[in-house]
């Protein structure tokens, strides 16, 4: 950031301005914001890859029954047998469920299990195109009506309707208690970070209109420009934006308060923090902000979605973190601080401290602590190898026991699939017998239970159930099966969906989206510290070891999935959503430090630069990841598997980054590689000092 530019923004008069605008931004994005939820599109086409197979049956099935269109499967069981009067409530209850105003279609007589002792009913429900919301609400109805007169016979709703009930219960109340829990974790950092039971307000305050007016603009883009956003990219927002945010917020009151034991005007401390400070926030948001925009290459909606989302939060935190933060700085003065008072001449506590002196110890070996380091990292990534992210079952993917998946237990336990997941295959009307034929002679599906509708628009609309579960691996295999069977029919142009097969296009989608991104955010990382640090060694080593630490954490975060949580693997997207969030942010902590040796060497070497670079960044890194840490935490809270994975294996990842890999690698490999870090600039031709920590304190205070 040019020093002009600081001097604006920390100008003695203008600041009151940035108030005033920002202040007038919040008002007209407030009420805005509190609309997101109503913005979000949760059904099923927003989170699958669009233009997979089973996404192109859908659209043609919507002329056969509407998309809004989803089954409910009441389940009844009794241990001892249904009995007589147990048969005659199922026919009564079938009656009353085919009077409901949803319904859509024909509710058909109960079907018992072969063994007698349960049966299900399969209503088909029309909830309209926010029908997501309105599951949970009928689903009680249905449980409601089943109950009523069971005499002892065990109700459970499950199927497609039981599961979006149970899918937006736990993510009912996801953003106000996300938004809870990350303000209580960032105030307790805070508040052990500065000792000042008024400091932290600053950085709090600036997070919440960061988010409001990211909310803001987020609900208008989705509204006006086709955004989509769903629960999963909303709750991810709030993580993001608190901790990133707060993140920016660290590293400039770091260096504020360090400018003001040099200057007697705080005015002109927060133009050189912001000078020197500025540049390296500005690039670590903005690697984020393009490391996020490359999830616009994925096939699957929702992580597509997801990019531009947490992009714009990004880039609001930025603009209010460089903005009114340091505003509110300024007009508070140095009382903020109290009772810790950063004064005029005071000696830099950095100089001496806990980072000064693990610096030292480092240097006494560097190349070994390198190398030993990397190895541990490397070994730690072996336990990727029981990771598992093939996918999560319906039982899986919740943390807990969910009245949708004891549903389709105790039809598993009784020798039926449920009934409301059937295979759909569409074609030209003219093939609809060979397609018929096909569908009936393929394993894995009920032959008796093939059903074809009468053509409409020149297709042939046909269903049968599996004899398998639906989310099981012998269930894809039957949709593999079943697409070579009618792909083979000459002129049927038939496609196979439903919701197995669904399942199945978002797995494959899924590892087309990681194969494809990951390289992408590696180079554009790359290019982003090029240009930043002027080197080449630099950049390589550092993308070196952010890609060391994310093995590693992922192979820790496996292993303790596998063997201390009981998780059965993991979400396809788990690694994706991993990776992206861990190098784009993990990258802003090598910034933050080799922006600062870079500042040191041309006086001092770069051995003597890294000393000064990790004596002055390490306590606020340190902080800063603890913050991020802290927020993506709370994810794990939530009920749902994969968002508790990406919530414990990205807080993992940052704290392996912000303590191992920032400190103890990346100061060792800087010691030992000494001036050709910088290699082909000018700076690979400075000669280095000797690397100790005596007189760290003028070094820094020249600075």
């Amino acid at each position: 950031m040019t020093r002009s530019v600081a001097g604006l923004i920390a100008g003695r008069w203008v600041k009151y301005g940035f108030v005033v605008f920002w202040l007038a931004v919040v008002a007209l994005a407030l009420p805005v914001s509190q609309k997101l939820s109503d913005a979000e599109k949760n059904d099923t086409k927003s989170w699958l890859p669009g233009g997979a197979e089973s996404v192109q049956v859908l659209d043609i099935q919507a002329s056969f029954t509407s998309p809004n269109t989803i089954p409910a499967v009441v389940v009844y069981e009794r241990a001892a047998g249904l009995t007589d009067p147990d048969k005659a409530k199922l026919a009564a209850d079938a009656r009353a469920f085919g009077a409901m105003p949803e319904l859509d279609g024909k509710v058909f007589d109960a079907q018992l299990t072969n063994d007698g002792q349960a049966a299900q009913i399969v209503v088909p429900l029309n909830l309209g195109g926010n029908g997501w919301h309105k599951a949970g609400d009928i689903a009680e109805r249905l449980r409601a009506t089943a109950e009523a007169g069971a005499n002892g016979m065990t109700v459970h709703i499950t199927g497609p309707l039981g599961n979006a009930a149970d899918s937006s219960k736990a993510f009912a109340g996801i953003d106000t208690n996300l938004l809870a829990s990350t303000v209580v974790v960032v105030v307790v950092i805070l508040l052990v970070t500065y000792r000042s039971p008024l400091l932290w307000l600053l950085p709090v305050i600036s997070s919440g209109v960061a988010l409001v007016v990211a909310q803001g603009v987020i609900y208008l883009l989705a509204r006006h420009a086709g955004l989509i956003v769903n629960a999963q990219s909303a709750g991810i927002l709030t993580v993001l934006v608190f901790g990133a945010g707060t993140d920016y917020a660290l590293l400039l009151i770091a260096r504020y308060r360090e400018e003001l034991r040099r200057h007697s005007d705080r005015h002109e401390a927060m133009t050189e923090a912001l000078h020197r400070a500025g540049p390296a926030i500005v690039a670590s948001a903005g690697t984020v902000v393009l490391g996020m925009l490359c999830l616009l290459f994925a096939e699957t909606n929702s992580t597509k979605g997801l990019g531009p989302v947490a992009a714009i939060g990004i880039a609001v935190g930025l603009a209010v973190m460089l903005t009114l933060l340091p505003v509110l700085l300024t007009i508070c003065g140095r009382w903020i601080f109290w009772p810790l008072r950063p004064r005029l001449g005071s000696p830099e506590p950095t100089t001496t401290g806990l980072w000064a002196r693990i610096g030292a110890r480092i240097g006494r070996r560097p190349r070994a602590v390198w190398i030993v380091t990397a190895a541990v990292l490397a070994l730690a990534t072996i336990g990727i190898v029981q990771l598992g992210a093939t996918g999560l079952t319906t039982k899986e993917s919740f943390r807990g026991t969910q009245d949708s998946v004891v549903g389709e237990d105790v039809l598993a336990r009784h020798g039926a699939a449920a009934a409301g997941t059937p295979v759909v295959v569409i074609g030209a009307a003219a093939k609809s017998g060979e397609i018929r034929a096909a569908v009936a002679g393929t394993s894995g599906l009920n032959p008796a239970t093939v059903t074809a509708f009468p053509a409409r628009n020149g297709h042939a609309y046909i269903n049968a159930y599996l004899v398998d579960e639906p989310d099981s691996a012998a269930a894809y295999a039957t949709v593999d099966r079943l697409r070579d069977r009618v792909h083979a029919i000459p002129g049927a142009d038939a496609k196979v969906g439903g919701t197995t097969a669904i399942n199945l296009d978002v797995r494959r989608a899924a590892k087309y989206d990681r194969d494809l991104i990951i390289p992408v955010v590696l180079a554009v990382v790359l290019l982003i510290l090029i240009l930043l640090l002027r080197s080449i060694v630099a950049p390589l080593v550092l993308i070196a070891t952010v890609v060391l630490s994310f093995g590693a954490a992922m192979g820790i975060s496996a292993l303790v999935f596998r063997h201390v949580f009981g998780f059965a693997g993991a979400d396809t997207s788990f690694p994706l959503f991993v990776f992206v969030f861990l190098v784009a942010l993990g990258i802003d902590y090598n910034i933050f430090l080799m922006t600062r040796v870079r500042e040191e060497s041309p006086r001092h070497g770069t051995r003597r630069a890294a000393l000064v670079g990790l004596a002055a960044t390490g306590g606020v890194i340190t902080s800063a990841g603890l913050v991020l840490a802290g927020t993506f935490a709370v994810l794990a809270t939530l009920p749902l598997t994969a968002f508790a994975e990406i919530g414990f294996a990205v807080a993992f990842g940052v704290l392996l980054d912000t303590i191992i890999v920032r400190s103890v690698l990346v100061t060792a490999l800087n010691l030992d590689a000494g001036r050709h870090m910088w290699w082909p600039s000018a700076l690979s031709k400075v000669t280095d000092e000797p690397a100790d920590t005596r007189e760290l304190e003028p070094t820094v205070a020249a600075s």
